[in-house]
């Protein structure tokens, strides 16, 4: 496994399909590549034998003093084999010297985030599910 942090070299065609397993909803290759250009840091687990990038999480931040990590997606054939955890853990390198760092999860995966260094804390949020594939233009 390779972590890169830029799509360089990378086009659509190196994502794999089976991210967002779940939800209703899911963003098309296209509007993903474009979620993973315009986010302000990425990490991607890259599995060279076979061309695809099989996991990934984004930040979007001001670079002075925040970030928010919306979201963190290991396709289910590479789960529960650390990949998940490296990504979180070079994500949080990469904004080390930011002042906070949020994300919201479910309750079910707080344990996961609080043995990376996270806090538990309260938050608020609104989701417009009719645009969970993407923004429509």
């Amino acid at each position: 496994m390779e972590y890169l942090y830029s799509l360089e070299n990378l086009t659509e065609d190196d994502l794999d399909t089976g991210f967002f397993v779940g939800w209703p909803n899911p963003p098309s290759l296209s509007t993903f590549y474009d979620i993973l250009k315009n986010s302000t840091y990425i990490v991607l687990a890259y599995d060279q034998d076979k061309s695809k990038v099989v996991g990934f999480i984004n930040a979007l931040s001001d670079k002075v003093l925040s970030a928010y990590i919306p979201l963190l997606e290991v396709i289910p054939d590479y789960q529960n084999q650390g990949v998940g955890t490296k990504l979180v853990e070079l994500m949080i390198e990469q904004l080390a010297d930011l002042y906070m760092v949020d994300l919201l999860c479910d309750h079910e995966l707080q344990d996961f985030y609080m043995n990376k260094g996270m806090k538990k804390a309260e938050g608020m949020m609104i989701r417009n599910y009719k645009y969970q594939s993407g923004r429509l233009y």
